[in-house]
């Protein structure tokens, strides 16, 4: 069986170590060099940067977020096996953890990190579709002849290089779609490297969770369970027609998915269409200070993500789910497009406060669209608000600072909350 090591990119057949090195990360799989579509998961992506810019905290457990009164936005995972999950109040995850040390985010870092990991993909193959700053998936067809070696090994070569380079890990699921590399990545987190192969994915899907369905949270689990199906095996029983009928769009999808199939192309050049940031609190808040922190927070972050990228949006959104489940959103149209984090929080905060008394609330999410190129963005005074013009000079005065002093330079008392 064709086998490769993942710490000396040896080639050889099946062996239990590599007969070149001795190591013990071995990949053996009947079509490991026939694959060519791929999704790379940065491990604990903040929490590593922290952990490698701060060597102390590397035995230590993680947890990055806003103060102990903000919520946790990630944590490595030595805080994971504590229990310790994303949006989890931070008093709660210092119940489990009382031992961690509490981080705040660095987003202008993660960016730059994010930016050398692109370029090492983009070294790999043109054909590179990020999900986010810490993932993408990457089309390497066509690729053996210009680097004189199959996808799986400049893969485990990526993957490498990161750790060599960067001092960061990543886990690489392969397959022949973009669905299945996206389950592949995820089955041997953290420094994984898992394969599905075509001839497999029936009996490989057949007794798993419908759950590992990217997007299917729990209103679609729910869902599902009222129509018995719980399983890949539960989905195949149904007739294309009958899921059509029953879930709209998303059940001809599930008719694909249930058989493995995933017609997608990876695309290196979607548009962007919106940047936004939400949470699912680990309990149902009604909270104002809290959700003003929220709100802040993420508008911070959409805000960041967008200086990044050098856009700016017209639309700002508020998502919001409540207690019962019931999806709310509110869009509103600004006279100008911005990236500042300021108006993008005004403007959500105005749309949370027109909706009344709806919660609580189990999650909470910002977002801008309608983008356009930042050189576009905020260009005439706001005749309402004469102070905006002042605060967005402040915001733009205290980016500097950050980017010179670190991002806990300067700090908004409602950043605590």
């Amino acid at each position: 069986m064709p086998s490769l090591c993942r710490d000396c990119l040896s080639p050889f057949e099946s062996a239990r170590r590599c007969p070149n090195c001795g190591s013990p990360r071995v990949l053996s799989h009947p079509e490991l060099y026939s694959l060519s579509i791929a999704h790379m998961d940065c491990d604990a992506f903040y929490a590593s940067v922290e952990k490698r810019d701060n060597p102390s905290l590397r035995d230590k457990p993680v947890i990055i977020g806003g103060g102990r009164r903000g919520v946790v936005s990630t944590a490595c995972y030595i805080a994971r096996i504590k229990g310790v999950r994303s949006a989890m109040p931070m008093f709660q995850a210092l119940k489990l953890c009382p031992e961690a040390e509490i981080v705040r985010g660095r987003m202008d870092v993660y960016v730059s990190v994010s930016k050398d990991i692109r370029k090492m993909m983009d070294e790999l193959t043109p054909i590179v579709e990020p999900l986010s700053l810490d993932e993408a998936f990457m089309d390497l067809s066509g690729t053996e002849k210009l680097h004189g070696a199959p996808p799986a090994v400049m893969l485990a070569r990526l993957v490498k290089r990161m750790e060599d380079e960067l001092g960061l890990s990543g886990s690489i699921g392969l397959s022949h779609n973009k669905f299945l590399a996206k389950v592949a990545s995820d089955l041997d987190k953290p420094r994984g490297f898992s394969v599905i192969g075509e001839a497999e994915t029936a009996e490989f899907l057949h007794d798993k969770p419908v759950s590992m369905i990217w997007g299917v949270g729990a209103v679609g689990r729910e869902s599902l369970a009222k129509a018995g199906i719980r399983t890949f095996s539960d989905l195949l029983r149904w007739d294309r027609k009958d899921l059509g009928a029953r879930f709209g769009s998303m059940g001809d999808r599930l008719w694909h998915l249930a058989r493995g199939q995933d017609y997608r192309k990876v695309s290196a050049n979607a548009p962007v269409k919106g940047i936004s940031n939400e949470t699912t609190f680990h309990e149902d808040t009604n909270d104002p200070e809290l959700l003003d922190g929220h709100l802040w927070r993420m508008a911070e972050k959409v805000s960041d993500r967008a200086k990044a990228k050098g856009i700016a949006g017209r639309v700002v959104t508020l998502k919001l789910k409540t207690a019962k489940f019931q999806l709310v959103t509110r869009r509103l149209s600004l006279r100008d497009p911005t990236q500042i984090a300021d108006k993008i929080y005004r403007t959500a905060r105005d749309l949370f406060q027109q909706l009344g008394d709806k919660g609580p609330y189990r999650l909470l999410g910002v977002g801008i669209s309608d983008l356009i190129p930042e050189d576009q963005s905020d260009l005439h005074a706001d005749l309402l608000d004469p102070d905006a013009a002042k605060r967005s000079e402040a915001e733009r005065a205290t980016d500097k600072i950050r980017d010179r002093f670190g991002p806990d330079a300067i700090l908004k008392g409602r950043a605590l909350r």
